[in-house]
């Protein structure tokens, strides 16, 4: 696996997490025009949606381009993510989770 589908793969935990709706899956349109993610037809995940203002968060899983190294503004350690795995670790045990 490599990191950016890592990352991206921890991004939909965590929206998992705050209880989104997570949907996986190859991303493909049948003969008739309408668009799937796996076997779940987009239309009909999205009309439950419909009138609600929403956030869409849709990331390729192909791309293997990897992430570079960061330096954690808090801790001081390096890390290859969109957050410092320890800080995050940190705030969960202080939150009581």
């Amino acid at each position: 696996m490599s990191l950016r589908k890592a990352s991206v793969l921890e991004l939909a935990t965590a929206a998992y997490e705050l209880e989104a709706r997570v949907l996986r899956g190859l991303l493909r349109r049948d003969p008739e025009g309408r668009w799937w993610v796996g076997e779940t037809p987009l239309e009909e995940w999205l009309s439950a949606y419909e009138g609600h203002e929403a956030v869409l968060i849709l990331a390729s899983l192909s791309e293997d381009a990897p992430l570079p190294t960061r330096v954690c503004r808090t801790c001081g350690r390096e890390y290859v993510g969109w957050d410092c795995p320890h800080c995050r670790e940190v705030r969960r045990r202080l939150r009581g989770r």
